[in-house]
């Protein structure tokens, strides 16, 4: 079974985009926030913003089981 990519709905702080790309690459959820304020601070916050925005649009919420 293929793996696919959800937002979060356990680890969420906004949308779940870094919950679920945790969950997906199988990283702590604390490294993916420090990357994207890391990643955030280097290109002056808007490119970084419109990709976490992008993200919660365009990335499905996890089904409920």
């Amino acid at each position: 079974m293929a793996k696919k990519l959800y937002r979060s709905t356990k680890q969420k702080m906004l949308g779940g985009v870094c919950g679920g790309l945790a969950e997906y690459f199988d990283l702590d959820v604390s490294l993916i926030r420090l990357i994207f304020v890391g990643l955030a601070l280097l290109t002056a916050i808007l490119p970084m913003v419109l990709f976490y925005l992008i993200a919660w649009l365009v990335i499905p919420l996890e089904p409920r089981n």
